[in-house]
């Protein structure tokens, strides 16, 4: 976001303040419009990412079997109501010849997460995007989310989290594949 943005985001900010009958002037708030813009575009960097670039560094080595990265931790902002959800992202692959540094399949997970997002497609784009940077014989993402959406307002049932599952390749094919990768997964382990 440029100056101009940021500008907009803070008469944006002013304006709700107004309107949800305070003062944006008094002291505690003068400087609220500014800091609500700068979180929005920390909170939202990975619109203007690529994840593509991050996850086109692969290299060859000759590993055909299962590679886990577990609880990676995120944060996004819910679509509906621009409230946060967090959780844990958990990201397999089976390679075919290609690996890429374990950093990445995380940073993938924070690029995407960082977005006005939904759970499900958060989960979609990491397993596509791994997939079609390798070519893996099988890709398995889960993920793990707490919203808050769900748990200060609306329903307000805090402790419920969501739980969804992108499998792509071995992992939608194979119920056995899949069964090994979430037994893995596994809590209870």
């Amino acid at each position: 976001m440029d100056d101009f943005e940021n500008t907009q985001l803070e008469d944006i900010v002013f304006h709700l303040l107004k309107a949800v009958g305070e003062n944006p002037e008094r002291e505690g708030l003068r400087e609220t419009p500014r800091r609500v813009a700068e979180s929005y575009k920390e909170l939202l960097w990975g619109m203007n990412q690529d994840a593509r670039e991050v996850l086109g560094v692969t290299f060859e080595e000759d590993h055909h079997e299962l590679v886990i990265v577990k609880d990676i931790p995120f944060f996004s902002l819910c679509e509906h109501h621009m409230l946060p959800f967090h959780g844990l992202a958990h990201v397999a692959y089976i390679p075919d010849g290609r690996v890429i540094g374990l950093s990445k399949l995380a940073r993938a997970v924070e690029i995407f997460s960082r977005r006005l997002q939904l759970q499900e497609r958060l989960t979609s784009q990491i397993a596509d995007a791994i997939d079609d940077a390798l070519h893996p014989t099988g890709v398995g993402v889960v993920v793990e989310a707490v919203h808050l959406c769900m748990t200060m307002r609306g329903v307000r049932k805090p402790g419920s989290q969501t739980v969804t599952s992108a499998m792509r390749g071995i992992f939608q094919k194979n119920s056995a594949s899949r069964a090994e990768l979430l037994s893995l997964l596994s809590k209870d382990r």
